[in-house]
């Protein structure tokens, strides 16, 4: 019988947590540097450097590789023959863990779990509770799979109930334009196929993580049936040029997994969750000798990469309407100057104040002014800000209309596309939106110079900031006539490898 102690598991937990802040897996850097290497899109070659570079910073200086730090996901395997002691529930270990990583005070990590789902929505301040998942199984040991699964992909999971006979391929294909690019392309998709519709959600999610392996396949064949799949549907998905950031590419997925069980004859589900380029998962055993080693991280592993963002200066504080429209979708720019920031709290509320007539709050005027979709972490040391990455604007364009007609808004930074409604009032206000690389936010937060909170200060990282920036690096999505970037880019990309000889791609 193998004792194993509530505090180890705590301890185990919290030491992950940090880990994978900060630490991508190996694995996965080596499939975005392959596809660093072959990327022949120059705004998709550009947005991989900048996750690579943003993950060499990250690791150097133990700080979080994306702001959306993630809800927590853990994987726990117990062995049957073991005892598990203390004075709290296994979920209580776990959430233990979970806030002492979540308010280290050298590396805090945003908190981003609210309670209760509907109402009030408030937050937890910890990030707790995990959502764990456990299963007994032979042996005198636990296993976890500790994982920090960000909004911006989770938000992309897919279920369907397909017919026994459906194209599993063709079914993907058509599914994934669909998802946007809120899920910060490239990454990894997991896909559960059977069991029950929760049993395949479950091993879609599980299926993440494993390792990063498709280059074994394509170099040597599939060898199972899965495989062959696996094969099938990372060509095809690959093959509709979304690339990068959904800015056109060659490179949307590093990997396709697959997780099977048994299922109802009458039945198929199937289950897709992407994983961002924030991909954030260590597995470790505890074996009753203590808490777990975490395996030692090279930080030479990491491609050196010299490239400097470049781009068309720009002074956002001498901006006029003229200098912005004359912008065109693809357009690289450097921002400096101030800018505010505020996101799905913030816009219900400016937006409540702006149809009931009331003024804004004091020192909040966006007349002339860029908003950046942002929810920072906490800065520690010297920072102005902790990582700050763009959050998805989608979520923003309910609100849009609103806020252009109502604030004299200038533009929009965040990440991936706007829908049709947030296109459209773009045009008609002649405004323009940004989009900065999702999975780059440490990169992002050098650029900040200074921050400071000016309203809403109660909602924590939702609050309204001012910051001032110096070469933020960004792209034109949507231009003042409402092209889009990631209609364009994908098209012309998908053309592009459609005519690429066959088994060249």
């Amino acid at each position: 019988m193998t004792r194993i102690q509530t505090q180890d598991i705590s301890t185990s937990i919290a030491d992950a947590l940090q880990y994978i802040s900060y630490y991508h897996p190996p694995d996965f850097i080596a499939a975005m540097t392959q596809a660093y290497e072959r990327e022949t899109s120059e705004p998709a070659k550009n947005a991989i450097a900048q996750i690579l570079i943003n993950s060499r910073m990250a690791a150097q200086g133990r700080r979080p590789v994306c702001q959306d730090t993630g809800i927590v996901v853990v994987f726990v395997k117990i062995g049957q023959s073991v005892m598990i002691e203390g004075h709290c529930s296994l979920q209580e270990a776990i959430d233990e863990g979970v806030r002492q990583a979540y308010t280290h005070p050298d590396n805090p990590l945003r908190a981003s779990v609210i309670t209760p789902p509907i109402g009030d929505r408030k937050n937890t301040g910890d990030n707790t509770p995990a959502v764990v998942h456990t299963e007994i199984v032979p042996g005198n040991t636990i296993e976890l799979t500790v994982a920090a699964k960000g909004g911006g992909s989770e938000n992309k999971a897919r279920l369907a109930m397909l017919n026994p006979n459906d194209d599993l391929a063709d079914w993907v294909t058509e599914t994934l334009p669909s998802m946007g690019a809120g899920w910060c392309p490239p990454g990894i998709l997991g896909i559960g196929i059977g069991g029950t519709p929760e049993k395949a959600m479950l091993m879609a999610k599980e299926s993440l993580m494993a390792p990063v392996d498709m280059a074994g396949i394509l170099e040597r064949g599939p060898q199972t049936p899965v495989e062959e799949l696996r094969l099938n549907i990372y060509q095809a998905v690959n093959r509709l040029g979304i690339g990068a950031q959904g800015l056109g590419g060659l490179t949307t997925v590093l990997d396709v997994k697959i997780k099977t069980y048994a299922t109802h004859a009458a039945s198929l589900p199937v289950a897709m969750i992407p994983n961002c380029a924030a991909t954030r998962h260590i597995h470790f055993t505890l074996d009753g000798t203590g808490p777990a080693e975490l395996p030692h991280v090279d930080v030479s592993s990491w491609p050196e990469i010299t490239q400097q963002a470049v781009g068309r200066r720009v002074n956002l504080d001498q901006l006029t309407p003229e200098d912005y429209r004359s912008w065109g979708i693809g357009d690289n720019l450097l921002l400096s100057g101030r800018l505010l920031t505020g996101r799905d709290a913030a816009h219900k509320r400016l937006v409540e104040l702006l149809e009931s007539g009331e003024p804004l709050p004091e020192g909040v005027d966006f007349t002339g002014r860029f908003i950046y979709y942002v929810g920072p972490v906490d800065p520690v040391g010297d920072e102005a800000v902790g990582p700050a990455g763009p959050t998805t604007a989608t979520r923003m364009d309910k609100f849009t209309e609103s806020m252009l007609a109502g604030t004299g808004l200038a533009g929009m930074i965040g990440k991936a596309e706007r829908g049709a409604t947030a296109i459209a009032a773009i045009k008609k206000h002649q405004s323009v939106y940004l989009i900065a690389v999702g999975g780059a936010a440490y990169l992002v937060s050098k650029a900040i110079r200074s921050a400071r909170v000016i309203a809403f200060e109660e909602l924590g990282m939702e609050a309204i900031y001012e910051f001032e920036v110096e070469d933020m690096p960004v792209t034109v999505a949507v231009d003042s006539t409402g092209a889009s970037v990631h209609t364009e880019g994908p098209r012309e990309w998908r053309e592009k490898i459609a005519s690429f000889p066959v088994g060249v791609s």
